[in-house]
């Protein structure tokens, strides 16, 4: 005897009439992301005037160091506390799904963690969690200059190198990270996107057609 299962059974043409209706909503819904990602790419930026201290394991840095020569620089403030007796699940769950860097490096964009805790408490739970993601220590306003303070003691902030100057050009925080993961929905954060020419971006720029830059994570030249 078999028991009625929880939802109502179709014939495979029923079936495939429903996938259908719910795949058409679907590609609607990624075609509303996309719009509202060329949207991210055209948003005013905010220069970054005041100097900034990081302390990684080569020693102290300022903000531009964080870039690592790249043009695209993505911040997620991890939440781990000094002498944290209770390390953020959220924060790690986030970081336990990020992509291999190399595929954003290629993009021009470099992706760090930053947190409050003592180099050497950040080095110790980055080895726990088996993470090799750059991690430094903050102990100045970079937090709360960012957005991330108050309500909100987690965030991810976007920047780029400009002219010389450094902008900050988006932050998130709450939900907004839930869907963080993947090398395409960071890079959909970003000014420059996945530059590709697909997108709908500022002339600026530069794009080259789908797929082409994909590589195996260990087949990219240096970048």
């Amino acid at each position: 005897m078999t028991s009625e299962p929880h939802q109502a059974t179709l014939t495979p043409a029923e079936w495939e009439a429903a996938h259908d209706k719910l795949r058409a909503e679907e590609k609607a819904m990624t075609q509303a992301q996309d719009a509202l990602a060329a949207k991210r790419r055209r948003m005013p930026w905010q220069r970054v005037t005041k100097s900034y201290s990081f302390i990684g394991p080569e020693g102290r840095t300022d903000l531009d160091g964080l870039f690592d020569g790249r043009r695209q620089l993505i911040v997620y403030h991890h939440m781990l506390r000094p002498q944290d007796p209770s390390p953020c699940s959220g924060c790690s769950m986030v970081v336990d799904q990020l992509p291999h860097l190399a595929h954003l490096h290629q993009r021009d964009t470099s992706l760090v963690l930053v947190s409050r805790a003592p180099i050497d408490e950040i080095l110790a739970f980055r080895t726990r969690m088996g993470w090799s993601v750059p991690w430094y220590e903050t102990q100045d306003d970079f937090f709360a200059d960012n957005g991330v303070g108050g309500e909100h003691s987690f965030g991810l902030n976007v920047f780029i190198r400009d002219g010389g100057a450094i902008y900050r050009t988006y932050f998130t925080t709450d939900r907004g990270v839930e869907t963080l993961g993947t090398v395409w929905t960071l890079l959909d954060l970003t000014p420059l996107g996945r530059q590709e020419t697909w997108e709908e971006s500022p002339e600026w720029v530069a794009q080259t057609p789908p797929f082409v830059w994909w590589r195996l994570h260990d087949e990219y030249p240096s970048a």
